[in-house]
């Protein structure tokens, strides 16, 4: 279960820069969702489709499969847990990365001892790192299973697995999501692709009605409108990225996505995630919690060129203040 994560605003007050979540905000699609399911009121007096059959077939249809290759789920960690429920096999998770693989992995014991697979996060959060398609294909070799959470796909300019490769290698299994696709978190919609003998393995773990029909609702609604898509200004994020580089005590990771995670040399991420918040209403992610990670360790989404800048500064001061050594 996540604990301590970005995006929780809701323990502070007066926040009014949020670089917390790596999702980007926007403003544009929480206002058309809105609107569009305020025209639909009769969805909340029925009971939605046990699965989300009609959701399932338009995303099908644009990606370019059968609808048996994809499976709509309650956000991508309900994917997760489906997966791990499913495939029991022995896991390998390169850290670091999100913790909810290792978690749902580690609610269902491996049953098959013989038989083994990875997680891969691409890009991967928290470290905005990318891997090319080849290195999906080593992983083939060396696994009977490689799970692939693209939920960042929108969040880089690099080439990324599609929907039609997926279903053809047969050992892969996409996830995808429709939350970060569009900015909005609170709908909870993810998806899988995966060949259909795979999906059909998944299918049997689903609880019906996972998703709900005003989520499925959105989730049509969001796919008749590209235009919607959050697409990060990722030229801002390297901008960003230069300009943290250059405090004197911190070191930047290099990034392919909007978010990226940085180290203090001095100092914890507790001691600056707390001065940012009283001090300056900035809002970052101590990314300590993550496995292989160290107390110094914090993670950011680039927001405004405004509130960068700003950002920069902040943590310029905070450095600033410590007893750096040689």
């Amino acid at each position: 279960m996540i604990e301590g994560h970005g995006d929780d605003i809701y323990q502070y007050e007066s926040i009014t820069s949020d670089f917390s979540s790596n999702i980007c905000q926007n403003p544009s699609a929480y206002r058309a969702v809105t609107d569009h399911l305020s025209q639909h009121p009769q969805l909340l007096a029925h009971y939605p489709e046990p699965e989300a059959w009609s959701l399932e077939q338009m995303i099908a249809e644009r990606d370019g499969v059968k609808s048996d290759n994809v499976i709509v789920t309650n956000g991508a960690t309900e994917a997760i847990y489906l997966i791990a429920q499913t495939f029991r096999y022995q896991h390998y998770i390169p850290q670091p990365t999100f913790s909810e693989y290792a978690d749902a992995c580690r609610m269902f014991t491996p049953n098959d001892k013989i038989k083994n697979s990875i997680w891969l996060c691409n890009p991967n959060n928290p470290t905005g790192s990318l891997l090319p398609a080849w290195k999906l294909d080593d992983a083939l070799f060396y696994f009977r299973l490689v799970i692939v959470d693209q939920s960042y796909e929108h969040y880089t300019h690099q080439p990324l697995l599609t929907a039609t490769e997926v279903v053809k290698k047969k050992r892969i299994i996409l996830l995808r999501s429709m939350t970060k696709d569009y900015g909005v978190p609170g709908l909870r919609l993810g998806y899988i692709v995966a060949h259909k003998s795979l999906a059909k393995q998944i299918r049997q773990h689903m609880r019906p009605w996972s998703v709900s029909a005003l989520a499925v609702e959105a989730g049509k609604y969001l796919l008749q409108h590209d235009e919607l898509i959050c697409c990060p200004d990722l030229e801002e994020a390297q901008r960003l990225h230069e300009r943290l580089c250059g405090i004197e005590g911190i070191e930047v990771e290099p990034t392919q996505t909007n978010f990226m995670l940085c180290r203090l040399t001095q100092g914890s991420a507790a001691e600056l995630k707390e001065y940012l918040a009283k001090e300056h209403h900035i809002l970052i992610r101590d990314a300590s919690n993550f496995k292989g990670l160290t107390p110094q360790h914090f993670r950011i989404a680039a927001q405004t060129p405004a509130e960068n800048d700003a950002l920069v500064e902040a943590v310029r001061s905070f450095t600033s203040h410590l007893p750096f050594t040689i």
